[in-house]
């Protein structure tokens, strides 16, 4: 059964991964070990643990034993901002963290392929639960974190490693160390990043792809298109016209009679 806000995969891999969170995401290892750099903390996740990140959060990993198997729920940002203010969260729970209890539920609910009323009762108490795992320390310098959100209020302008570094309140060399050691990326691929994450919002809402560009920050269609390309995996155009769909296909369903879709077998990711 469906639930509004609420996504489900699976996912296997034994290469190392990095990318940046646009949503809520829990992740429980089914196998596997591994290590993981995010927020500016280096954690180690073993069977039964949970990755947990805010919309924004980058993660690469570092190191990881083997192929990792993990199970992925996605839940919106408006669902859980509804609920809490804090976005920071504590980005790692070991498999007996009382804490955990109400992401662990949420897990087993879909995996056993729970009924709508039992995944809406999980997904609540999950979304309750991030009130007990707000407020985490951040492990990354002033520097970094003063970097990261001048790059974000700049996100439509040209930005300058002198003036980042300027805002920073550290020379330019020390900054672009910090900034990959404590994120995980270099400051031109977190923009590049944020600015595609916009892109993608933006043309959620209808947006028309030729205006996008300027609006995130890029010089034109072309740029636009190949990054997004890149970390998207297809093209502004396709994805607006997708998205446009799914809007028709979710307007079909909320007036159908009982509203009922069959969320099927976990895809892989």
């Amino acid at each position: 059964m469906s639930v509004p806000g609420l996504r489900a995969l699976s996912w296997s891999s034994d290469e190392l991964y990095v990318g940046m969170k646009e949503s809520y995401t829990i992740t429980r290892v089914e196998a596997g070990r591994s290590s993981f750099l995010t927020r500016g903390k280096v954690w180690s996740s073993a069977p039964g643990s949970l990755r947990i990140q805010a919309p924004g959060d980058v993660v690469r990993d570092l190191a990881r034993d083997g192929t990792a198997t993990y199970q992925i729920v996605v839940l919106s940002p408006r669902a859980v901002d509804g609920v809490n203010d804090d976005a920071r969260v504590h980005s790692h729970l070991d498999a007996g963290d009382p804490r955990g209890a109400a992401f662990q539920r949420l897990h087993d609910a879909v995996k056993s392929g729970a009924g709508r009323l039992a995944l809406e009762v999980a997904v609540t108490e999950a979304t309750l639960a991030f009130a007990a795992i707000q407020g985490a320390s951040c492990e990354q310098t002033r520097a970094v974190r003063r970097a990261l959100e001048h790059l974000r209020d700049r996100l439509d302008a040209e930005v300058t490693l002198d003036a980042l570094a300027d805002h920073a309140g550290i020379d330019k060399f020390r900054l672009c160390r910090a900034f990959r050691a404590e994120v995980g990326l270099p400051p031109h691929a977190y923009l590049t990043r944020v600015r595609i994450m916009r892109a993608k919002e933006l043309l959620a809402a209808g947006v028309k792809p030729s205006e996008v560009a300027q609006r995130v920050g890029l010089y034109d269609q072309s740029q636009l298109n190949r990054h997004f390309r890149r970390l998207v995996g297809t093209t502004p155009g396709a994805y607006a016209r997708e998205h446009a769909s799914s809007d028709f296909v979710r307007a079909k369903l909320t007036r159908s009679r009982d509203n009922h879709v069959q969320l099927g077998a976990l895809p892989r990711a």
